[in-house]
């Protein structure tokens, strides 16, 4: 869990909530237009996505006119569909648990960003289902306030208006 879930709320109450992009704290109680606001990014990334793949046809188009022949043209093809499909399990996965090891994470980056559709696709799909990483955020944030709750509760007042046991 990060520093910022471990302190206090603005009221002095208890760990504050990540936020997510686009989403702010509204997860906690899908409150701010929530679900709207939800649809619109996923119908966006889709959008993105659709998009992004007629810039890959031009792309494909440019090297069948370059008549750069049929292995250079399988090859770019396979690159594309390898990094998009290793793009959106990476995506998905980041939205379902921290990464174990934040420098193997730090050496896909440049896989992922030639797999962009996977990644916009498992965004998209992901939005429709809830925020992205709403549901790792909760779960440590749930976690989070239980810890506060119970360390909270064991306390009993201020321990220097104590009574001292008397020596004997």
């Amino acid at each position: 869990m990060s520093d910022e879930e471990q302190t206090p709320n603005s009221d002095g109450g208890g760990p504050r909530p990540e936020e997510i992009r686009f989403f702010g704290t509204t997860w906690v109680d899908h409150s701010g237009a929530y679900k709207p606001r939800r649809l619109g990014l996923a119908a966006g990334s889709l959008a993105a996505a659709v998009a992004a793949c007629f810039v890959l046809r031009f792309a494909y188009e440019g090297l069948q006119i370059a008549d750069v022949g049929g292995l250079v043209n399988t090859l770019v093809v396979l690159m594309f569909a390898i990094c998009s499909a290793i793009a959106f399990a990476k995506t998905w996965e980041g939205f379902v648990r921290r990464p174990a090891d934040p420098a193997r994470e730090e050496s896909l980056r440049s896989l992922k960003a030639i797999g962009f559709i996977g990644t916009l696709v498992a965004y998209a799909a992901r939005c429709f289902v809830e925020a992205p990483g709403e549901k790792l955020r909760r779960a440590e944030y749930e976690t989070a306030v239980a810890q506060y709750e119970k360390r909270r509760a064991t306390r009993t007042g201020n321990p220097s208006a104590r009574k001292k046991p008397k020596r004997g």
